[in-house]
This record gives C-alpha cells, sequence and structure tokens, in this order.
C-alpha cells in the first residue's frame, strides 16, 4: 500500500512536471512566432473575408493572448454593404473615437490602411500611440475608396545589453502606449470607417530620433501637444519619426535617464537624431554652469554620440515662450541658450533648424491678439500652435538640404512662418483623453 502510494505520487509528479514543460514550450513556440512575424493582416467587419486576412469584429476587444483588437471607450459598429469585394464590402465604424491595438515587437513597421463606404461619405484622423499625427482628413464620397500608407516606430523601455530606460511614473501609466509590446492606431475625425489594415515590418528604413523636453514629446493628453507628435504627418511613407523627448528633461536628466543610450542602442547607419534642449537647462544652477559651458559640452556629447554610432545629428533651436512686449516684439526669455546651439553647429558642422528664430517670426506675425490661439499656457502649444511649429520645423528640413527633405509629403508646399495659416481654418479632431495637468518643467 505505502510502495503504491509512492508510485502514485511520482506519476503524477511526472505528468504535472511533462505538462508544465509542454506548456512553456508551446508559449516560447507562440513568443518566437510573434517575434519572427513580419506581416499582420486584418479585414473589418461582419461580412466576407478576405483570404489571408483575419478577421475584426465588433466584439473583438484587444487580450494579451489574442494579441490584437479594440481597446475599450468606445461603440463599435459594423456595417456590411455587400460589395464591391471582400475587403472594401464592410468596414467597422464608431461615433467616436476608437483605438486599435496590435502586439507587435519594437522597430519600424509600414502601415496600409483602406478607408471608405460604398454608401456614404467618410472622413477619418489617424493618430499613433501617444497621439502622434499619422494621417490628417482623408476623406472618400459614397462608393469611394482610400488606401493610405504610413511609417511608425514602436519601442519599449529595453536596451539591447544595457537594461533599460528609467521611465518616469507616468510613463508607465498615463504613457505607457508609447513603451509597451502594442501598436495602438487612433481612429478619429467625422466619420472614420476602417475596411482593412495591414501591418508590414520594415526595418532597414530610416528612423528620425527626436530628443527633447515638454515642448517636443509626445503629450499624452489633450490639450496639450508638441510639434514632435505632428512632424509624422508630414512626411512620406518610408521614413519613421521615434519620438524619445519627454516632458521635464534637460540634456543632463535625459543622460541620467538612458534615453540616449536608448536612441543610440536602435540607431543603424543613415538615421537622424534631432536634439532641442534648453527650456530646462537654462533653470540649471552651480558653479560653472551656463548656456556656454556645461550646456554646450553636454550637447556635444550627443552630436559626437551620435555620429559615432554612424547617425546624421540635428540641432534644433528652442522656441520662444509666449512673452511680447507691448510692441509685439518678442521677450527673449531663453537667455544664452539659443545662441548656444547656433555656435556649436558652427564649429562642428552640424545641421542646424533655428525654431527660435522661426518662432519669433511666428509669434509677432500672430501679434498680440491672436499668439495665445497657439498655446495652452506660457510654455506649451496646442494643436494649433505645435502643427504650426512641425511645419517650422520641416521647412528647416528642407531649407537645410538635408537628404531627409525626400520624404517630405507630396502636399506640405513651402512654408513661411510669417504667414502662419489662419487659426480660423485650422481643424483637428479631439482625443478622448483630456487633463488639466500641466506638463512637467512649465
Amino acid at each position: 500500500m505505502h510502495k503504491h502510494f509512492h508510485s502514485s505520487a511520482r506519476l503524477s509528479f511526472a505528468l504535472v512536471a511533462m505538462l508544465t514543460i509542454l506548456s512553456l514550450m508551446l508559449n516560447f513556440q507562440a513568443a518566437l512566432a510573434q517575434t519572427s512575424k513580419t506581416s499582420w493582416k486584418f479585414d473589418f467587419g461582419t461580412g466576407q473575408v478576405e483570404p489571408g486576412y483575419t478577421q475584426v469584429l465588433p466584439a473583438t476587444t484587444y487580450s494579451k493572448e489574442r494579441g490584437y483588437g479594440f481597446e475599450p471607450g468606445a461603440n463599435i459598429m459594423a456595417l456590411d454593404r455587400g460589395g464591391p469585394d471582400a475587403l472594401r464590402g464592410d468596414f467597422c465604424t464608431s461615433d467616436k473615437p476608437f483605438f486599435f491595438s496590435v502586439a507587435l515587437p519594437e522597430g519600424n513597421y509600414q502601415v496600409t490602411v483602406t478607408l471608405g463606404d460604398q454608401t456614404a461619405a467618410t472622413t477619418t484622423t489617424i493618430k499613433a500611440e501617444l497621439r502622434r499625427l499619422m494621417l490628417e482628413k482623408v476623406q472618400t464620397t459614397p462608393g469611394q475608396f482610400a488606401t493610405r500608407t504610413f511609417s511608425v516606430n514602436v519601442r519599449t523601455p529595453q536596451i539591447a545589453g544595457d537594461g533599460e530606460v528609467h521611465l518616469k511614473a507616468r510613463e508607465k501609466t498615463t504613457e505607457m502606449w508609447n513603451w509597451d509590446d502594442k501598436l495602438t492606431l487612433e481612429f478619429n475625425d467625422a466619420r472614420p470607417c476602417v475596411c482593412a489594415l495591414e501591418i508590414e515590418k520594415v526595418d532597414t528604413i530610416p528612423t528620425v530620433f527626436l530628443l527633447g523636453d515638454s515642448t517636443v514629446c509626445d503629450q499624452p493628453l489633450k490639450p496639450w501637444n508638441s510639434w514632435g507628435q505632428m512632424l509624422p504627418r508630414f512626411f512620406k511613407p518610408g521614413v519613421a519619426v521615434a519620438n524619445h523627448a519627454e516632458s521635464g528633461e534637460s540634456l543632463r536628466s535625459s543622460l541620467g535617464a538612458k534615453r540616449l543610450d536608448k536612441v543610440l542602442s536602435s540607431m543603424k547607419a543613415g538615421d537622424y537624431l534631432f536634439i532641442q534642449y534648453g527650456h530646462n537647462d537654462m533653470k540649471e544652477h552651480g558653479v560653472g554652469v551656463g548656456a556656454f559651458t556645461t550646456y554646450k559640452a553636454d550637447l556635444k556629447h550627443f552630436v559626437t554620440a551620435a555620429r559615432e554610432h554612424g547617425g546624421i545629428p540635428v540641432l534644433v533651436t528652442s522656441m520662444h515662450r509666449k512673452s511680447l512686449n507691448a510692441q509685439g516684439k518678442i521677450n527673449n526669455t531663453l537667455g544664452d541658450y539659443p545662441a548656444a546651439v547656433r555656435q556649436l553647429a558652427g564649429e562642428e558642422k552640424v545641421p542646424l533648424i533655428d525654431l527660435n528664430a522661426m518662432s519669433q517670426t511666428l509669434y509677432e506675425a500672430l501679434g498680440p491678439k491672436h499668439v495665445g490661439k497657439a498655446f495652452q499656457d506660457g510654455t506649451h502649444h496646442n494643436n494649433y500652435g505645435s502643427y504650426e511649429l512641425a511645419k517650422c520645423v520641416v521647412e528647416g528640413i528642407r531649407t537645410s538640404k538635408l537628404d531627409l527633405a525626400k520624404y517630405i509629403a507630396d502636399d506640405f508646399p513651402v512654408f513661411d512662418p510669417a504667414h502662419p495659416d489662419p487659426v480660423e481654418n485650422f481643424h483637428m479632431p479631439a482625443s478622448p483623453m483630456s487633463t488639466n495637468i500641466k506638463p512637467e518643467g512649465n
């Protein structure tokens, strides 16, 4: 009896161990398959499914196990028009902005969407991750369909062989979509109708890395916005923007948080690194601390590091704050910091985008009456202000004769900050999440 008990126990233990090993092997194989996979195709709606595509229904909610689906928060509806083919015969839509996520490894991706409705007009604006503007106001008439492609970057905090980025508390909560293991797309505007979505991994395309502060970063919640998250809209497919800027950061704090290390670990020859700091650096104090001493030396370190990794550094001077005198002229609140950037650019022969000078032209053109319509407070911008500043940056890319200029979107004309877009003509559909808390570094 005693011997039989021990024999049964050993058998049970062996069975449990075997099942555990089998489960681990299956999980490993699933993870390996996800990592090695290079394309994903989704057919939205309740109608016929296109061969080779995965059907997405209104009830297809995201889960880690499924690896794709809608995020909670919107009432998703599907309509099946029955034609002209499996992909375009049906679609998903909502009366609110809605989000769709796909679990993806870190890297660059080419995303192609098919939008439209057989019997009604549609208007769609697409943002990615933390409100990065990808496609603006794509419109179709009844029976018309639009296929659009854009490039997007997905990242995680891990640094190859060297730990991970020291994320701030908010980067683990309201800003987590910038750092998780998935791509999240926001479908917005008057009537977004999504027929199909294709995603392809394209790690060979150039990346434009951004490092900077709250005036550059992907602001997670409206009404705050920064030029870095508007920038992708002004590029053709074939180049991805990876915005590693963060609110409250200076050159030194970004170094300490390993943000530069993260960028360098992902950088390949021919990638760009746009560097814009100053708003928070000027608040640092101590013996010898200053624009032409510590700040300039730290900036040179970023430039040298990018070049050592085959990257192309681009220096961007900080835009002015909202401070105009009685005559409508800018008050310089940034001291010598923009001048230090210009000096380093000249000494090291680094391409320079003088956003400081361009923002002065822009704000003075808006004048005391309208300049406030570009800002959310004295430092940070709203959708309109960041959109105009992004245009300044793109114009700077063009006038600097960077090779990157060949990727500027065809619908972007020459932009003169002395003639900004009329604010009354500007419309950007608001994302659903909002806050009245100011970004760090105000």
